[in-house]
């Protein structure tokens, strides 16, 4: 049986995801039974008397996720969490393609809901990214998920219906507010993963990013002439200063949403 663990190669030889490790993969009904929790859909249907439950099979896949990535994640490793036999697993969740929307479903059901109501629209929206930041930096494999086909669970509908109510009352239609509500996401998500790739390079290699650039630095002076870049020699300077670094993650984050909000504003003051 396959749990969804192993990656083929692409004609370059470089492994590459399999066609589960993306959200709505799996079987759709069953998979929304689950979401759902349709009744009779959490009771293994056969293998031994049941020990454990849905919730805590994706308790188990979320925290092995968050250690150790979403390669990590097989149902065997799952069942070894639990003490469970990886057959006595798939009594619980039918694949690792379910499995990751039922966790996707969880994560978005345990995020904060800040009341809006009361808020002006920049401070609900930032409500918002600072939200999505926070919930990708608890669980950086979902800044890397595919969800164009997003888990439609009932942790995912409370996410989007309360997101969506940032852009309430604006005088946008419909579309303009799902298509600002991808807006927002897609700009946390894209400085999320710079953050996110940031850490893990530091933790590979053992260096912080100042020991990295300390270790760099006496070759870089011998075969970087900035009288040839002078811009980027410049401007890489005075920003590396400022950040002690090549990237700053809470720089990035505050300029970029403060032109996604500029950007937000030139729309909804022609309304």
């Amino acid at each position: 049986m396959d749990d969804g663990s192993a990656q083929r190669p692409d004609a370059a030889g470089t492994p590459r995801r399999g066609k589960q490790e993306r959200s709505s993969a799996g079987d759709p009904v069953r998979t929304l039974e689950l979401l759902w929790r349709v009744p009779g859909s959490q009771t293994p249907t056969r293998g031994p008397k049941q020990r454990s439950s849905v919730d805590a099979v994706v308790a188990a896949a979320i925290e092995i996720a968050d250690t150790a990535g979403i390669d990590a994640l097989t149902m065997r490793a799952v069942a070894t969490r639990l003490g469970l036999t990886p057959m006595a697993t798939y009594t619980y969740v039918p694949g690792k393609a379910e499995l990751i929307d039922l966790m996707v479903d969880k994560v978005y059901a345990e995020m904060d809901r800040a009341d809006l109501s009361e808020l002006p629209w920049r401070d609900r929206v930032t409500t918002i990214a600072i939200a999505n930041r926070a919930m990708l930096t608890r669980h950086p494999w979902v800044a890397y998920l595919p969800t164009t086909r997003p888990p439609l669970g009932p942790g995912m509908a409370a996410k989007y219906d309360h997101e969506l109510r940032a852009f309430e009352g604006l005088g946008l239609d419909d579309v303009a507010m799902d298509a600002s509500l991808t807006y927002v996401l897609g700009f946390v998500t894209s400085v999320a993963r710079i953050a996110i790739d940031a850490a893990r390079a530091a933790a590979d290699s053992a260096m912080s990013d100042h020991q990295w650039w300390e270790r760099a630095a006496p070759l870089l002076e011998q075969v970087f002439d900035p009288r040839q870049y002078p811009v980027g020699a410049r401007v890489g300077a005075t920003a590396g200063m400022a950040y002690d670094s090549a990237y700053s993650a809470d720089h990035a984050f505050d300029f970029g949403l403060a032109r996604v909000l500029d950007g937000l504003a030139a729309l909804i003051e022609k309304r």
